[in-house]
């Protein structure tokens, strides 16, 4: 219920931010081009909706199972013993998430609100933009837990069957 519900907010996030940084695109073309004066906003909007877009776009693919992977174990050892490796996989990937995006945004997030840095262009304070960065972290944790959860459910219920 709760995944369902992260998923469908994530696809619709994922649609808007994409949309803005096409018409901040298409707004910046048009108006260098055609009327000869750049916005001067459309720069930083475009940089910080692919910023936001990469990021929302990661913590979705790690949802859909999407996401980069690289095969160094064969496959038969693999078919052996998926559910260790596959929970091995996602606690690697939860602590990446946790030490790296939570903990690590936290402190970018926590750095820029001191300095009370802001966007050039915008003045949007940098904290806000970053801010997708422990929160993405966040859901990438949540869906890699959930995922071991599953599959440790899924195995326990198969064992009860047989």
């Amino acid at each position: 219920m709760i995944r369902k519900i992260i998923d469908t907010s994530l696809e619709k996030f994922l649609v808007l931010i994409l949309s803005i940084m096409l018409l901040a695109v298409v707004w910046q073309i048009f108006s260098r081009y055609v009327f000869n004066i750049p916005s001067t906003v459309t720069d930083e909007l475009a940089s910080f909706s692919l910023i936001w877009l990469g990021l929302f776009g990661s913590a979705y693919a790690t949802g859909k199972k999407l996401h980069l992977s690289i095969d160094l174990i064969p496959n038969k050892i693999l078919v052996k013993y998926p559910l260790f490796f596959n929970g091995i996989i996602n606690l690697l990937i939860c602590f990446f998430a946790f030490s790296v995006m939570v903990i690590g945004g936290f402190r970018l997030c926590w750095l820029t609100y001191v300095l009370d840095q802001k966007s050039a262009a915008l003045q949007v304070p940098l904290c806000i933009v970053y801010s997708s960065i422990p929160v993405n972290g966040f859901i990438i944790m949540y869906y890699t837990l959930n995922e071991i959860l599953t599959a440790t459910q899924l195995k326990k219920d198969q064992d009860d069957f047989n």
